[in-house]
């Protein structure tokens, strides 16, 4: 059974708990990137996007070069396992409607996992109808 190791991306890219709230608004600029991973020593601490940015830093009135993002991290809310099955993280990712999920093992961080590319790996293990008839 294929596991969500096999189609997850490994070492996302992250910013560290000390990053200034300012380096992850750079990043969240750009349109591929919805999302700010946040680590402290290794392990996740959670995640920034730019309406976090924009409610804890802007807002509040806060200066964001010296705001960090450890002190305004949000809860990931979704994270999936290694060596869970492909059709269980994606059955989890649709019931809590995410696209993406961090992948973490004993709280590190080791990957990310997106909706679309599960969809495609559980299409590919599908047996197609045009096989033709199993012999018994």
């Amino acid at each position: 059974m294929p596991v969500v190791r096999e189609a997850m991306v490994p070492d996302p890219r992250v910013l560290a708990a000390s990053a200034s709230a300012r380096e992850a608004g750079e990043l969240l600029v750009r349109p591929e990137v919805r999302a700010v991973l946040v680590v402290g020593d290794g392990r996740l601490l959670g995640i920034v996007t730019g309406r976090g940015l924009v409610e804890r830093v802007v807002a509040a009135g806060r200066d964001p070069r010296s705001t960090t993002l450890g002190e305004i991290v949000e809860d990931v809310g979704v994270t999936v396992e290694p060596e869970m099955p492909l059709d269980d993280a994606y059955r989890l990712m649709e019931e809590r409607d995410v696209e993406r999920a961090p992948v973490t093992e004993n709280g590190r961080l080791v990957g990310v996992i997106s909706r679309s590319a599960l969809q495609r790996r559980l299409a590919e293990d599908e047996p197609r109808d045009d096989e033709g008839p199993l012999e018994v």
